[in-house]
């Protein structure tokens, strides 16, 4: 009894020396890279245009600030909708599984087990070592009076059949002396943390990209009126210059300039009038949706939607905490250090507390008596002697691995500040060209008033009412495609400045 209690006492006192060094964890701790702060945002003092980027709180939710609810509309749909959402959606789970997957390395295993076999013994085989003859086998079964069912004594004639009942539990517990287990779970999660950055820069995208859909299939629709507008012009234009040729005022050439002139601006809305179709079937399938199913909704011309006067566009300090780009690069270099920990960690001892108790009885009428109980419970030790280099080739791996994720994560920090520069600057731009050609469509316009009336009194050859006319149409088109790349100009800035997520994400 002394002895059990010894024994029992020895086993606890190693346990609890395991556990009190299981705060040793070898490889790297990850430490968040220092990143500098360039003066970009010095740019929002500068700035010459109308609607001005200025540093405050930046929302989420950008598309907002075109204040169009037909926008908010999709956009609001578009987080469920997406297919590519969903599917980075389920990538998300997938690490997430994964990351429960590795913890559940922590934790010991614990698996139940019964069976029942009929089982005889070779003669021929180990029992011929005991003095077991292969003579003739005894008439009675090891279920009732051999017990065993083995010959009890060596040179005893053969060895008869039995049944033998078990029933019990395993358990094994990995001691984490150096961490290998705790840096495979901090790796996991990173990933999962990257695999969620993943979700976000996804959103994000798709967002920008719905939101320049939008904002060219307005575009296109306002060309479009354009375009009809400028052909009702062509045709009084037309019906004019037939009625001075009837009268003998002209001749049939400023007829054909004319004629030619209709056909030519009417050769466009065709192509326009198709691309709106495109168009409104690219923004259906952002959304899901199938061909012409947002037909109803945006077939409807309306304008490109205004810039706002203002464009908070946050803080300097926030850019590398929210682009979902840079977290995700983060995560995966925080994820590449863990896993230096683990390779440095096989290179040491791995200590496992295996147990298993249960019953085994060879009959089942006695199987859950005290007396047919068992049990094994120790640790084991296992350790590396000879691995042929492989444990230093994975160790040298796994630091070229963390040295070529910083190296991604600082490429990705740098090229966020110049999207970044490089949208506040074209957005600021694009802005003054628009003004500069509304500027001109309204001197085009007064143009091709006087040319009419200076044509009407016969005082000007009609070629050049059409050159004006030509000018016109384009410094229309012209100003209408500003309008349409200023508003781009700010959804690439509100992308590039890393907005349009959800907080948090629990699928």
């Amino acid at each position: 009894m002394n002895t059990s209690k010894n024994t029992i006492c020895a086993i606890i006192l190693t346990v609890l020396a395991c556990l009190a060094i299981t705060g040793c964890t070898v490889g790297p701790d990850f430490e968040r890279p220092q990143t500098p702060t360039p003066e970009v945002f010095n740019r929002t003092q500068t700035a010459q245009a109308p609607s001005k980027a200025v540093e405050g709180p930046f929302a989420a939710d950008w598309w907002t600030l075109f204040n169009d609810p037909i926008l908010d509309g999709l956009e609001n749909r578009l987080a469920g909708a997406n297919l590519d959402v969903a599917a980075a959606s389920a990538r998300l789970r997938q690490s997430r599984a994964e990351r429960r997957v590795a913890g559940a390395a922590q934790l010991p295993t614990l698996d139940g087990a019964a069976s029942y076999d009929r089982e005889r013994g070779s003669e021929n085989g180990i029992l011929s070592l005991l003095g077991v003859t292969p003579t003739q086998s005894q008439s009675q079964s090891a279920s009732g009076g051999a017990p065993l069912g083995v010959a009890p004594l060596p040179g005893s004639a053969g060895s008869p059949a039995y049944n033998l009942y078990q029933a019990g539990f395993d358990a094994s517990w990995e001691i984490d002396i150096w961490g290998r287990v705790r840096r495979s779970v901090e790796a996991a999660t990173a990933l999962s943390d990257a695999s969620y950055e993943d979700r976000n820069a996804v959103l994000l995208s798709a967002r920008a990209e719905l939101a320049r859909d939008y904002v060219e299939l307005r575009d296109t629709q306002e060309l479009l009126q354009i375009a009809r507008q400028n052909l009702e012009i062509a045709n009084d234009a037309l019906k004019l210059t037939q009625v001075r040729a009837h009268e003998g005022v002209t001749t049939d050439l400023d007829v054909a300039n004319a004629s030619a002139q209709v056909e030519n601006i009417d050769s466009l809305i065709p192509t326009l009038e198709s691309h709106c179709e495109t168009t409104i079937n690219a923004i259906g399938l952002l959304l899901g949706e199938e061909p012409g199913a947002l037909r109803q909704t945006l077939g409807e011309a309306r304008e490109v939607p205004v810039l706002p006067a203002q464009v908070p566009v946050g803080f300097p300090s926030e850019l590398v905490q929210r682009r979902p780009d840079i977290r995700k690069a983060e995560a995966q270099l925080h994820a590449a250090t863990a896993s230096i920990g683990v390779a440095k960690a096989d290179f040491y001892p791995r200590i496992m507390l295996n147990g298993s108790a249960g019953f085994q009885s060879l009959q089942l009428s006695s199987l859950a008596s005290w007396a047919s109980g068992q049990f094994v419970v120790g640790p084991s030790i296992t350790f590396p002697i000879f691995e042929g280099g492989r444990l230093k080739g994975t160790l040298q791996l796994r630091e070229a691995q963390q040295q070529e994720a910083a190296i991604a994560y600082k490429q990705t920090v740098l090229r966020a500040w110049q999207e970044v520069d490089d949208a506040l600057v074209t957005y600021d731009a694009e802005q003054r060209r628009r003004d500069r050609l509304a500027q001109a469509v309204s001197m085009n316009e007064r143009a091709l008033s006087v040319a009419r009336e200076r044509y009407k009194a016969g005082a000007l050859d009609y070629l050049d009412v059409l050159n004006v006319q030509k000018q016109l149409l384009e410094a229309q088109s012209n100003l209408e495609q500003s309008k349409a790349t200023a508003a781009a100009n700010l959804i690439t800035l509100c992308k590039a400045l890393g907005g349009g997520w959800e907080s948090t994400y629990g699928g």
